[in-house]
């Protein structure tokens, strides 16, 4: 039987503190398995497939994320399709937009540019409502010494030593456009520290859990557990991989935009 598939581009939002990333898995709740059982109730069948623009870990949100959703026989009316689908998602998931693309559209290819940032605090203890957002440190930490080392991580480096449990296959290098440590002003609530933190990174793909080490790494330097040019020796092509322990909490990660390119 010939089959007629139609093809959906859509952008959401989530707070993926209560999800075990996106990726289905048995006997866990994540963010596919949410957003598949909600298109099938919506469309009353399973005569479709979604795809992810990236995969988040478990605990991470996103301000900004893709996905595509590929539907056989039957083309969607989409304010009809759009209006149902964000009424039967979970209030902590939301759709914000929906578009018609093509079979020349592939979401995993296609360009695009993401800004992925983490939320952090230290000193004082904050309030318990901020952990689903940030992560909070009760050392002292030298920011100034922080900025600095998030610049090393600008430009084209083998991030090997950022990649969490790599194989034979895994490419280790990668170019990161933007990397700095600012005061937060991008996320408030009343309940948030007086001042916290964000790391931004932009670039147009990252390793596993590439973002979390990056941010532990900082950390460990802010607490002058090591230095700069341990930093550098992690990123030198020469040095033999050095082994990073230190992953942050997903909680503290946010996939804040993800821009396409000549969509």
């Amino acid at each position: 039987m010939f089959r007629k598939r139609f093809y959906y581009l859509i952008q959401l939002q989530y707070l993926g503190f209560r999800y075990h990333g996106w990726q289905k898995q048995p006997n866990v709740n994540t963010l596919q398995r949410m957003v598949e059982r909600t298109a099938n109730y919506v469309l009353g069948n399973s005569n479709f497939k979604v795809l992810a623009a990236g995969r988040t870990d478990a605990k991470v949100s996103a301000n900004e994320a893709y996905i595509e959703l590929f539907v056989d026989h039957e083309k969607l009316e989409l304010k009809d399709f759009f209006d149902l689908f964000n009424q039967n998602l979970p209030q902590d998931i939301r759709a914000i937009s929906i578009q018609e693309t093509d079979d020349k559209f592939n979401i995993i290819q296609h360009p695009k540019v993401k800004e992925y940032i983490y939320l952090f605090s230290f000193g004082k203890k904050f309030h318990p409502f901020c952990a689903p957002f940030m992560y909070n440190i009760m050392e002292e930490l030298d920011i100034e010494l922080m900025k600095k080392g998030a610049k090393l991580f600008e430009g084209k480096h083998n991030f090997r030593s950022y990649c969490h449990r790599p194989n034979e296959n895994t490419v280790v290098h990668g170019e990161i456009l933007e990397c700095e440590i600012c005061e937060n002003d991008l996320y408030t609530a009343n309940f948030f520290p007086d001042t916290s933190y964000v790391l931004k990174v932009k670039g147009e793909g990252f390793k596993r859990n590439q973002i979390r080490l990056m941010m532990g790494v900082l950390l460990d330097l802010g607490k002058g557990k090591i230095n700069l040019d341990f930093v550098n020796n992690t990123l030198d092509p020469n040095q033999e991989k050095i082994t990073l322990e230190h992953i942050v909490p997903g909680s503290g990660l946010i996939l804040n935009s993800v821009k396409m390119k000549e969509l």
